[in-house]
């Protein structure tokens, strides 16, 4: 089987030639607000479609705007990560709207109330799994299908957290679900890397999003705390995580799959 890139650039798409997702269609997910918002921007710039999907359209039609003004193509699809049903119909919308899909970003998530794992309500425990680890299970099964029937090979990058790497005492739930989806990534690419379908992750650190802010808010100085044991002393910009993300979807990682990548200042080294 063929299992080379698949380069070859499609004469309707507006992008330059030699952007890092030239001819890419780009499916993302949380593509309302924070990295999600980011990745949209970036993806356009560099040559992909991108359909936009998440729970609040009013968000994801203000950043939709805002990618088509800056002279990219771009439509958004609400989206609920729980429902099995809508992330399926999400998927197949890129493919209505551009006739294949290339390329996916898994990005959506939700947080949790901080605190030990013991004080966390059953409900919120079984929310943070729905969204967090099934949400991706379904993505990633809707979006391979997707790719094996439309561009044949393709890439997907899963968004999971440095707390996933370790002990998170602070968000127990959360980094459970996060280091779970590092093991389906990883079980991913060995599964369909035969097929030209490479899986990664991105395990972001501190970055300045809404759901970081709401962390701070609710327990004051973590983000100090956090950042003062990077190297470089600092949160991350969203679109700093949408780089990574955008390279590791790009041809230009063709030989990488099966990754779990920091993108955390060196928080980990």
């Amino acid at each position: 089987m063929d299992n080379t890139p698949n380069t070859t650039l499609d004469p309707s798409t507006p992008a330059a030639a030699g952007g890092l997702l030239a001819g890419k269609v780009a499916f993302i997910t949380g593509a309302g607000r924070g990295i999600g918002a980011a990745a949209a921007r970036l993806f356009a710039r560099e040559g992909a479609r991108v359909l936009l999907a998440a729970r609040t359209e009013a968000e994801l039609k203000a950043v939709t705007e805002e990618v088509r003004a800056a002279g990219g193509t771009a439509d958004h699809v609400v989206c609920d990560l729980a429902d099995a049903a809508s992330v399926r119909a999400a998927v197949d919308r890129a493919v209505e709207l551009y006739g294949r899909l290339d390329v996916a970003f898994n990005n959506g998530a939700t947080g949790q109330q901080p605190g030990p794992m013991d004080q966390l309500p059953e409900a919120d425990f079984d929310h943070v799994y729905a969204v967090n680890l099934r949400g991706p299970w379904l993505a990633m099964n809707a979006e391979i299908a997707a790719i094996r029937a439309t561009a044949g090979t393709g890439a997907i990058v899963n968004n999971t957290s440095v707390g996933s790497l370790s002990g998170n005492p602070e968000l127990p739930a959360y980094g459970a679900a996060k280091r779970a989806v590092n093991s389906l990534t990883e079980s991913a690419a060995i599964t369909y890397g035969p097929e030209g379908i490479r899986v990664n992750a991105i395990a972001p650190g501190a970055t300045l999003t809404e759901m970081i802010r709401e962390w701070e808010a609710k327990s004051p100085g973590v983000v100090e705390r956090i950042t003062s044991h990077a190297p470089l002393r600092r949160a991350a910009d969203p679109d700093e995580i949408a780089q990574a993300a955008a390279w590791l979807l790009s041809d230009r990682a063709s030989y990488v799959t099966g990754v779990v990548l920091p993108v955390d200042g060196g928080a980990r080294a």
